[in-house]
């Protein structure tokens, strides 16, 4: 047998060659059940307002943590590569770009210079072991005016000797309170159907004109396992805030408060449709407010109507569960 003969027949019995993995029909078929969690996950972003609260409240939870489910993407990249699978990386495109499309905007830096009027908010928890330090903590944000909730009647003249020196008026309703270096008029609770006072308004006389501001505590929420995401009575304090809201005769209000909702939850649309959130026209990331050990939600809300955000931030953290708020505006 010639040499030429012998090249031809070793290689004849020599294995074929493999087809690199990113090539082929394979990198169509693999990956789809990758692919399918994508799509599914990038149609719940999309239509989380579809989403049924008739079971356990779940619309609402979703929304709540809405922000987090981006974080199953990259989760979802690294299989999608693993598994080199052209059908899973197109399908992550879903996800991706709809939560972009959600909450892009707040990566950016929106906060500005200027405004008049600053205003802070702070859940300031009814067994903070240290009132006095969390009062001059929130204080030294130089807000103008400031809104603390869940005061316990023998704590709130603890956070009135503490914050007398820097805000000459305060109004006290139940269980919030109002503290301004401005005048206050026409301070009254605001029910907002829990029996007892977690509400109130009054209209703060500031050097640019009156202000109405809205100081609010709706009722807690809890993530049970036999019953769901449970928050029946806060939906119905949301609708008696909102409608409280809709009838203020002063063009220029702010809410202060801690809503036990983000501005994603529909349960509060009776009260955000109405108003802008400083933090989402002003503020820089999320802005999460709580538990203030490592916060995953913005609870605590600033909203606006007639004013204009300028810039809107949270505050170092103090003897609370909750992070204080803060905001500066233009009235």
């Amino acid at each position: 047998m010639s040499q030429a003969q012998t090249q031809d027949a070793g290689r004849e019995g020599s294995a074929p060659a493999r087809t690199p993995r990113w090539r082929g029909p394979g990198i169509w078929r693999r990956g789809v059940v990758v692919a399918a969690v994508a799509v599914v996950l990038g149609l719940i972003m999309l239509l989380h307002a579809e989403l049924p609260n008739r079971v356990g409240n779940l619309g609402s939870l979703t929304e709540t943590f809405l922000p987090w489910l981006g974080l199953l993407v990259p989760v979802l990249l690294v299989a999608a590569l693993l598994r080199r699978s052209a059908t899973a990386l197109i399908a992550l495109l879903l996800p991706a770009v709809a939560w972009v499309n959600l909450f892009g905007g707040l990566l950016s830096d929106k906060s500005g210079k200027g405004g008049d009027f600053t205003v802070a908010t702070h859940n300031v928890n009814a067994e903070n072991p240290d009132p006095v330090s969390t009062a001059r903590k929130v204080a030294a944000s130089g807000a103008d005016v400031v809104a603390l909730e869940e005061l316990k009647p023998e704590a709130a003249p603890v956070y009135e000797k503490a914050l007398a020196d820097t805000y000459k008026y305060h109004s006290v309703q139940g269980t919030v309170g109002l503290w301004s270096k401005y005048p206050l008029n026409d301070a009254r609770p605001v029910d907002i159907k829990m029996g007892w006072t977690r509400a109130l308004r009054a209209t703060v006389e500031s050097p640019r004109g009156p202000v109405a501001v809205y100081v609010a505590h709706l009722p807690s929420v809890r993530v049970k396992f036999n019953a769901g995401f449970t928050a029946g009575q806060r939906d119905n304090s949301a609708e008696a805030l909102g409608q409280a809201i809709s009838r203020e005769p002063v063009k220029k209000l702010v809410l202060l408060g801690d809503l036990n909702g983000t501005m994603n939850d529909r349960s509060l649309a009776p009260v955000t449709s109405q108003l802008r959130s400083a933090q989402g026209a002003a503020g820089n990331g999320f802005g999460f407010s709580w538990p203030a050990g490592a916060p995953m939600a913005r609870i605590d809300q600033i909203m606006v109507r007639g004013v204009e955000p300028v810039s809107a931030w949270t505050l170092p953290a103090t003897g609370s569960d909750h992070l204080p708020v803060a905001a500066r505006v233009k009235v």
